[in-house]
This record gives structure tokens, C-alpha cells and sequence, in this order.
């Protein structure tokens, strides 16, 4: 968790910062139900994940303060039969002085050997960033998808010549391989989650499975946080010829004439710029007596990213 997952995060989140930074002048349509919505900035966008990733690091760090609450000097039972007084700080302070990490006695010997609430947790924060990864890899296997019958909005870094039998198509295989790794950490936390409650009186046995499988899911979120950033999120490329079309013919942009118009003039205009294939503009132009100069400046898409009521 120290030395492998949380330094992968950080560097993740510094990934996503960079090209948010670096696209902040790119406006796209957003997506609510997979269906075009109201426009959004990139930086936008990936602010969101990274977010996300900023959120899981707090909460890593926060399971991290119980996973170093240590049973060592409870011995068979909790009572601490035949260890020797101090032994418990004792140790806790020489693997703190040997890990650089903050190792304490638990207040209750009992709790630690009977339970893994400690272990249960830190899982249940693996799963819920396995959960992030999910979300991350399906927007940008989403964004990449074509490149023609798709959205095409990004072109991720090309890593194989072709599929198996269609040369020339490039799959998605970073984001494809992070959603795999996620969907096992999934399941994984499912089996320590019944580990977890098979603490039978004074010891819980399932101790082994437990450590086994987070270290496997540890060791398998590092990884794809590593990968995601280096081989998908710091290399893609912003196709904005396909951005820019879509967007000036998004009938949703009408929900900035709410305030002007009404909602069900506005919804008119929007059914009647879907149905001829027409810019919002220049439909909202001849429905209503606004001219083209307020219709410009209430309908730009970037000012429209910028929250608020259109003025």
C-alpha cells in the first residue's frame, strides 16, 4: 500500500491534472444515458477522475491508520499468556523504525485475533477504486470508439499492428485490461468479505485467504493505475474535428433559451433541429425574435461551460 499502490495513485492524479491542464481549451458535448447533453470542457471532464482518484487516496489513507493497528502481544487468545510486559509497543515500535510507517497496539487484542474488520475495510476501498478504474476505462474506451462508426473523440496510443483477423484495428487494450484487473479485484473483495465473517469465538482462520487476496488486488491496482496513466491517459490524442461538429449541432444547447424562451419553446426548438439535421442557431434564429448576435452570445458553447444563468 505504501510503497506501491498510493505512489501510483499520486502519480495517476498528476497524470490526469497534466492533460487536463494541456486541454482546457477543448469543449465537447457532454453525455447523460449515453445521450448528447449540455457542453463541457475537457479539463472538466477529466477533473472528475481526478477526483475520483484524489477521494480513493483519502480513503486508503484512512484504512491505513486501522491495517496498522496490530495484534502482536494478544498470543493465543488476546490475553497476552506468556508475553513478556511492554512486548506489544515493543514490537510495534521496532517495525514502525524498520517500515517508516506508524504500527501500534490495538486497543483490543481480542477484537484483532478474533476479526479483520481492518483487512474487510481496506478491501471494500480497493473494490471502490476498482470501481474508478471501471468508470475511467469505459469513458475512454467510449471516447476512442470508431474510428469512424463511433464518437472518435480521442485516438489512444496504438499498441498491436491489428486485431486478430481485421488488420488495422487498433482495440483499446489498456483500458480493456484495467476493466479486467477491476472486475477481479471485485471479486476478490467478495471473498474476503466471507473471510471476513468467519471469525469464530476467539480467531478468525481465514487469515491466509484475506492477506492473499489483497495483496493480489494491491498489486494488481498498482499496476493498472500505472498503466492507464503512462499508456492511455498521458498519450491520447484529441481528435477536435470530431468534437467541434457534433457540438454546433447539439439541439440540447437550446436549454440556455430556458430562461428566455420557456422551457416548452425551447424543447420545440430543440425536436425541430434533431429532426432537419440543423445547427440549434439558426433554427432558435427563425422561432424566435431574438437575433443572431444575443443568439451567439446565449447558445457559445464554452461560455455555456461556465455554469450559471446565461445572461
Amino acid at each position: 500500500m505504501n510503497e506501491s499502490l498510493r505512489p501510483a495513485l499520486v502519480a495517476l492524479q498528476a497524470t490526469i491534472d497534466r492533460r487536463a491542464d494541456e486541454l482546457s481549451h477543448v469543449v465537447k458535448t457532454g453525455r447523460t444515458h449515453l445521450m448528447d447533453a449540455m457542453p463541457l470542457r475537457m479539463d472538466q471532464e477529466l477533473g472528475a477522475w481526478s477526483s475520483q482518484v484524489g477521494q480513493a487516496i483519502e480513503r486508503f489513507d484512512s484504512a491505513m491508520v486501522r491495517l496498522c493497528r496490530l495484534a502482536q502481544g494478544g498470543t493465543a487468545v488476546g490475553t497476552g499468556i506468556n508475553a513478556p510486559e511492554g512486548f506489544a509497543d515493543l514490537m510495534a515500535k521496532e517495525l514502525s523504525q524498520q517500515t517508516g510507517l506508524s504500527f501500534v497496539p490495538n486497543d483490543s487484542f481480542f477484537a484483532s485475533l478474533a476479526s479483520q474488520d481492518a483487512a474487510v475495510e481496506l478491501s471494500g476501498q480497493l473494490k471502490g477504486f476498482a470501481c474508478v478504474v471501471m468508470k475511467i476505462a469505459n469513458d475512454l474506451r467510449w471516447m476512442n470508439s470508431g474510428p469512424l462508426a463511433g464518437l472518435g473523440e480521442i485516438e489512444l496510443e496504438a499498441l498491436q499492428p491489428g486485431s486478430s483477423i481485421m488488420p488495422g484495428k487498433v482495440n483499446p487494450v489498456i483500458p480493456e485490461s484495467a476493466a479486467q484487473a477491476a472486475a477481479q479485484v471485485m471479486g476478490l473483495d467478495t471473498a474476503i468479505t466471507v473471510a471476513g465473517r468467519r471469525g469464530n469465538f476467539q480467531l478468525n482462520v481465514m487469515l491466509p485467504l484475506v492477506a492473499s487476496n489483497l495483496l493480489t488486488s494491491i498489486t494488481l491496482m498498482s499496476n493498472t493505475a500505472k498503466l492507464l496513466a503512462e499508456r492511455a491517459i498521458a498519450t491520447f490524442k484529441v481528435r477536435e474535428d470530431n468534437l467541434q461538429v457534433p457540438l454546433a449541432r447539439n439541439p440540447i444547447l437550446v436549454t440556455a433559451l430556458n430562461s428566455v424562451i420557456g422551457y416548452n419553446a425551447a424543447a420545440a426548438i430543440a425536436k425541430k433541429a434533431y429532426q432537419a439535421g440543423r445547427p440549434i442557431i439558426d433554427v432558435a434564429e427563425e422561432e424566435t425574435d431574438l437575433d443572431r448576435a444575443t443568439l451567439e452570445r446565449l447558445l457559445d458553447p464554452t461560455v455555456l461551460t461556465q455554469g450559471g444563468v446565461p445572461e
